[in-house]
């Protein structure tokens, strides 16, 4: 049995938005940047008290990175196999880096971040949560990357994580044996408060924006990984104690070292 046609294009309308919802503003419909609503946080906001680790600057980062971009781009692949290596320091900062760095702050429509990844008004909707198995010197857990400050927030020990939870995230299994798992989650308000109802195709796609920077950088450095959007969403939300509303996993990415 499979979908008819009737549902098969309603579900197709997302890839339509500007097209379809411009259609239902009502006349004098103001976005709340219109109305002069204060500009959401750049960044999910954050307890100064909390453990903050500092991460290796882009400018100090020692490795060998040594492909052109055409190499790079003939050489993208998904990895489903990871050895148990753990990644260095400066190998996660230059991935983080290359997924959500900053490179500027600005006073575009208010304030906004100008940064290694294109984003619709410089909104840029997503934070970046990653679940640690195995890198040199952090305690293996969950953290989020801070993107302004490059560092790291701790968010929870390992042995605070429900193995039976953490099981149910994906049903390939090869994911959880990545060293770190990036999970990308949305605070789809950050790019409401500009475009309001026409947002969620534009969040949708700079996830992938994200993801194929995770891709070209781990290929520069021989690193694997392997881009997921199935998984458990209520699982996926639970074990960074989000909402499921105002933020929610999108997308998630595990990486690893390979055998070359």
């Amino acid at each position: 049995m499979s979908f008819d046609r009737k549902t098969i294009l309603k579900h197709r309308r997302i890839l339509k938005v500007f097209d379809e919802d411009m259609e239902k503003f009502p006349e004098g419909f103001q976005t709340d940047q219109q109305k002069g609503v204060p500009n959401p946080p750049l960044e999910k906001p954050y307890s100064k008290d909390g453990k903050i680790i500092d991460l290796v600057s882009i400018d100090d980062i020692t490795l060998n990175k040594n492909y052109n971009l055409i190499d790079l781009l003939k050489k993208r692949k998904s990895h489903r196999s990871f050895t148990e290596d753990p990644l260095s320091l400066d190998e996660l900062s230059y991935l983080l880096w290359a997924t959500q760095g900053v490179l500027e702050l600005t006073k575009h429509h208010g304030a906004g971040t100008r940064r290694v990844v294109p984003s619709g008004g410089m909104r840029h909707p997503y934070e970046t949560y990653l679940i640690i198995n195995r890198v040199e010197g952090l305690v293996p857990g969950i953290y989020r990357y801070l993107p302004i400050e490059h560092k790291l927030l701790f968010f929870k020990d390992k042995s605070e994580i429900n193995k039976n939870k953490l099981d149910k995230l994906v049903g390939q299994k090869f994911i959880l044996k990545g060293a770190v798992i990036f999970l990308w989650a949305t605070t789809p308000y950050r790019m409401e408060w500009r475009y309001s109802i026409t947002s969620s195709k534009v969040i949708a796609i700079e996830a992938g924006h994200i993801c194929q920077n995770l891709y070209l950088a781990c290929e520069s450095i021989d690193i694997g990984t392997c881009a997921i959007a199935a998984y458990n969403q209520q699982v996926a939300d639970e074990l960074l104690e989000l909402d499921g509303e105002d933020e929610f996993v999108v997308y998630l990415s595990p990486v690893g070292k390979i055998t070359q």
